[in-house]
C-alpha cells in the first residue's frame, strides 16, 4: 500500500457530469488501484512506447476511457477526464 491519492482535475463536478452513478463508481474503484500502485500507475494505459504524461486507460470493457496524469512529486493521480461511449 502507498501514501498516494487520486482526486478528480479539475473538479469531480467538470470531469462527471452527467455520467450514470455506475460509471461514476468504477472510475473511483479505478482511479484508487492506480493510487494503490504508487509511481507505477505512470506505466498504466495508453500509450504503450512510453512513461509518464497524460495517460488513457479503458473502462468497462472499452465502453469509454479515462484520461489521468500520475504525478510523483504530489503523491497522487489526477483523473482529468471520463469520456463515456454508453
Amino acid at each position: 500500500m502507498t501514501d498516494w491519492t487520486w482526486e478528480y482535475d479539475p473538479s469531480e463536478e467538470y470531469v462527471a457530469d452527467g455520467l450514470a452513478p455506475g460509471v461514476v463508481a468504477e472510475v473511483e474503484r479505478l482511479a484508487a488501484e492506480l493510487a494503490a500502485l504508487g509511481v507505477d500507475a505512470a506505466k498504466v494505459g495508453r500509450p504503450f512506447d512510453r512513461e509518464g504524461g497524460l495517460r488513457e486507460f479503458d473502462i468497462l470493457g472499452g465502453r469509454g476511457f479515462i484520461s489521468f496524469l500520475s504525478v510523483p512529486r504530489h503523491h497522487c493521480v489526477y483523473i482529468c477526464n471520463i469520456t463515456w461511449y454508453g
